[in-house]
């Protein structure tokens, strides 16, 4: 890299960071503080008070706290809270999509979205705790927890290789509401992403992928809403799906209201299949070279089941029907279903489509390293508003990984003796976040150091807190269609 493409990647970088923290008014060097030493948590801290002791980290133990809690819901801004928080959430938007690269192999920003669980199993004096669904690798253990889930919204940007760093840039990550869905929320994260137009995907193609949660009718309803928005979504093998009805040839001989679904088509059932539209073969090699053979058939036009409200027949979609095989033409998996809606779905081929969803597993990835690496369900608290600061904190920590990759060198573990130093290695969030100290002791901090305002008073002799009362935990009810009884 020559001096002067490094120079501008550091001036780049520094005016990433001075914007961040332009984006607070309040606490905002102990905020910047708090997400460098995030950032830089390699070997270190493994709660959240302990990345005070961070070289990164030029305050006290209890900026810590102080920054978490006036980061964005604020005690001392409770008149129109809410309309100063969507505001700052949109111009950290505006700060982060600043480093979101233009497509250029295809053309389309890629979007994933998923909902991934923050369990406060023994946090009695939080007001709003519900159970939330958690994976449990134990089997015959219920996949349930107590605590909140968070819907996150991220941009998977183009590798520059097949098989090249599995980034995922955040942009939204609200707390699913007890009284909700993740599926409802998550459909108004896109509508608040696609509808900014200050964002640099305004107006222009994106696609969704997301998992099989994210396949029923509610929530694709809601994108069909949307023209430039390509939703997708894997589907359970046990749906059932329908043809598009048979084209009217003469309407004087029909009366009534015309056929909206034509033969049923049902995923578990091949019989009912019918010769598919179009079928795509092409050749994939894994990381380790193994030749697999992949195999997508086609079927065009295909509806599902809707409502009085949500009028599905009107919004045919693409079903997609995936096979991968070895070099012995033996299967190596049940055959993945897919389904691609939206009114610009003509546009992306079988192949890329299948690709983008596989690299849809890249917010995965970012939501293990976030737990592992960012303390991000390690932050307790009885306040759920700060649970929610540090989610988002956490969030902008793993974008300042994104922003750095650039400047970051290679440091192998002393172990690692077969890997070079200084090499052009794919960089990880992982390997950013070893070398992200040495970055920041070298360009600096914006904003001011800190000054020493002498010892607090504390609390008066005899003053005593009051216990903060237990809550118990909120159980969803099933909702009931049948009429109430009135008291006479």
């Amino acid at each position: 890299m020559s001096t002067y493409n490094h120079n501008q990647l550091i001036a780049q970088f520094r005016s990433f960071r001075q914007q961040l923290r332009d984006c607070f008014n309040s606490y905002s060097d102990s905020i910047i503080d708090l997400l460098d030493a995030l950032a830089g948590n390699s070997v270190g801290a493994s709660s959240v008070v302990e990345l005070s002791l961070s070289p990164l980290f030029q305050r006290t133990y209890n900026s810590v706290y102080k920054a978490i809690s006036e980061s964005f819901h604020t005690k001392t801004e409770e008149n129109n809270q809410s309309e100063k928080l969507q505001e700052k959430l949109k111009k950290l938007k505006q700060t982060v999509t600043q480093f979101i690269p233009i497509p250029l192999k295809n053309p389309f920003y890629l979007l994933a979205i998923d909902t991934t669980p923050a369990p406060r199993p023994y946090a009695d004096t939080m007001t709003e705790r519900g159970y939330i669904y958690q994976p449990n690798t134990i089997k015959g253990n219920k996949p349930i927890n107590i605590g909140n889930s968070y819907s996150i919204v991220s941009v998977l940007p183009e590798k520059d290789t097949l098989f090249g760093a599995t980034w995922s840039i955040p942009l939204s990550g609200e707390r699913v509401p007890l009284e909700g869905s993740g599926t409802s929320l998550g459909s108004e994260q896109i509508k608040a992403l696609l509808e900014d137009k200050s964002l640099s995907m305004y107006d222009e193609l994106c696609v969704l992928a997301a998992d099989s949660t994210y396949s029923q009718r509610s929530f694709l309803f809601e994108q069909c809403k949307h023209k430039n928005l390509v939703v997708i979504a894997r589907v359970r093998s046990n749906r059932v799906f329908y043809q598009s009805p048979p084209p009217i040839k003469d309407l004087a001989q029909k009366r009534g209201c015309p056929k909206k679904y034509g033969l049923r088509f049902s995923l578990a059932e091949s019989d009912t299949w019918h010769e598919c539209d179009e079928t795509t073969q092409f050749a994939h090699t894994t990381r380790k070279g193994r030749q697999l053979k992949v195999m997508i058939q086609t079927w065009h036009n295909m509806l599902m089941r809707g409502t009085q409200q949500q009028k599905m027949y009107r919004h045919p979609f693409t079903l997609l029907r995936i096979s991968v095989t070895d070099d012995t033409s033996s299967l190596l998996w049940k055959p993945m279903w897919l389904i691609v809606s939206g009114t610009q779905r003509q546009e992306l081929s079988p192949h890329v489509t299948y690709s983008s969803y596989r690299q849809r597993f890249d917010i995965e990835h970012m939501l293990r390293f976030s737990k592992q690496r960012l303390l991000m369900t390690q932050f307790q608290t009885p306040e759920v508003e700060h649970e929610e600061n540090w989610i988002r904190l956490v969030m902008l920590a793993y974008v300042q990984l994104w922003a750095a990759k650039e400047l970051a060198c290679y440091l192998p573990k002393p172990w690692e003796r077969y890997k070079k130093p200084h090499s052009d290695t794919i960089m990880t969030p992982s390997t950013v976040q070893r070398d992200f100290t040495r970055i920041i002791s070298e360009i600096g901090k914006p904003g001011h150091s800190p000054k020493p305002r002498g010892n607090s008073t504390g609390r008066l002799t005899g003053q005593t807190q009051a216990k903060r009362p237990k809550h118990t935990v909120i159980k969803k009810g099933k909702k009931s269609n049948k009429p109430q009884k009135q008291v006479a």
